[in-house]
């Protein structure tokens, strides 16, 4: 049970250890890619480019009122139950969270392997999971100085 117990949070480790670059890569990258959406400026005809091309498209879509709006609605038809609902929404409460604490020991390291074993879990090839683990590695390695944190944690209940 223990060797278990060991492999399973080396494993939980191994996977935080490169989802932190990927989740951080891939903020970024939506936010670039928005940006750069933005910033096009298409003329009313589709382009073509010898590389590329573009065109913009509107249409009109039937959307659901977010929850923020649909209450704000409902306030304004019935005032007295929108106070109502409105103090319960404000109104603070107790919320048990269960976190998990993981990291490894002063002084321990994970191995190649460790890495290995989690990419390949996740349907990798050993050569794309080597050429990943390398690239991800060197960013966590980036952001982990930045951060300086040595224990971490995650939400399981």
């Amino acid at each position: 049970m223990t060797n278990n117990l060991e492999r399973e949070i080396i494993n939980l480790v191994a996977v935080d250890r490169l989802y932190i670059p990927s989740s951080s890569f891939d903020g970024k990258l939506k936010r670039r890619r928005e940006k750069y959406a933005k910033e096009i400026e298409l003329p009313k005809d589709p382009y073509k480019g010898e590389r590329a091309y573009g065109r913009v498209v509107e249409s009109d879509k039937n959307k659901s009122r977010g929850m923020r709006e649909g209450i704000e609605k409902f306030c304004e038809e019935f005032p007295k139950y929108g106070k109502i609902l409105n103090g319960y929404i404000e109104e603070e409460r107790v919320v048990r969270e269960k976190h998990l604490f993981f990291g490894m020991n002063e002084g321990k390291r994970l191995t190649n392997n460790d890495y290995m074993n989690v990419l390949s879990d996740l349907g990798l090839s050993p050569v794309t999971a080597e050429k990943y683990c390398e690239i991800a590695l060197d960013i966590s390695r980036n952001l982990t100085k930045k951060r300086d944190e040595k224990e971490r944690s995650v939400l399981i209940g």
